[in-house]
């Protein structure tokens, strides 16, 4: 376990690192002591200071959500990060590649609370109830720790969070079944990556109670309006300068973001 000022150490790293966008060494091995609850103390830490210089918090992500992602980070959960108003980017936008350290795009569902959720003890149909609706999303994902990251870096990082791309059809959540819900991901229209949202612990709305019940641990509670990107359902792409990713949801629509 870590001091509290190694922890504001660790948080100094990640803020200069997000603000020149140069990846750090690594917090684990800076700190070699560090364990999953330093980590996500650094991680408040750092969301501490967004919301202070005016961010606003507009919900949270969950990732790591498939079996073999928790085997290859060396964990047995998912994990999870906060998302923020800075962070929101119009469907079809240009986006700097120059703003990120080395950007990554995911495939995934938003859900957008339409009532208050907590835990402990929140079920899928607990998320179900409390959704007002589901929407397709692309999460940019982008490391500010170097490779190769262990599991304390990643979570002490946001959860890699940098960016959130929504668009395409709000469906009601129990008007489709979500499981079936596939994404296409296309990068300068060829097809880098498929997959369904059951890929998503089985059911995208069970990353969502995770999530709630993860942070109902610590007394928080999904706000009605609330964004949940509920993880992804496909291999991460890395995104080039110059590239286009497209998310094809099928009925659902599509959604995309280009790299200049």
């Amino acid at each position: 376990m870590l001091s509290d000022a190694d922890r504001n150490k660790a948080a100094d790293i990640l803020m200069e690192a997000a603000k020149n966008r140069k990846q750090a060494v690594q917090i684990s091995t800076t700190f070699p002591g560090i364990d999953i609850g330093d980590a996500y103390a650094i991680s408040t830490e750092c969301a501490k200071r967004r919301m202070a210089a005016g961010r606003k918090l507009i919900g949270y992500k969950v990732g790591l959500t498939s079996k073999a992602m928790q085997r290859s980070s060396q964990i047995d959960e998912p994990d999870y990060g906060y998302l923020f108003d800075d962070m929101l980017v119009a469907d079809g936008a240009k986006v700097a590649h120059a703003d990120y350290c080395r950007p990554r795009v995911e495939v995934e569902l938003a859900f957008v609370m339409g009532k208050a959720l907590k835990g402990p003890g929140v079920t899928l149909t607990d998320v179900l109830r409390a959704t007002e609706y589901v929407v397709p999303a692309l999460e940019i994902v982008d490391a500010r720790i170097q490779d190769p990251r262990k599991i304390f870096d990643t979570v002490s990082d946001n959860g890699a969070a940098a960016g959130i791309v929504m668009g395409g059809r709000p469906v009601g959540p129990m008007d489709v079944d979500l499981r079936w819900v596939g994404g296409i991901m296309y990068v300068n229209a060829e097809i880098e990556e498929t997959g369904l949202a059951a890929g998503v612990l089985g059911h995208p709305a069970l990353g969502v109670a995770w999530l709630a019940n993860k942070l109902g641990e610590s007394g928080i509670t999904f706000e009605p309006g609330h964004v949940i990107l509920a993880g992804s359902f496909t291999r991460v792409v890395f995104a080039k300068k110059g590239d286009t990713l497209h998310g094809d949801f099928g009925p659902l629509g599509g959604i995309s973001v280009q790299f200049v």
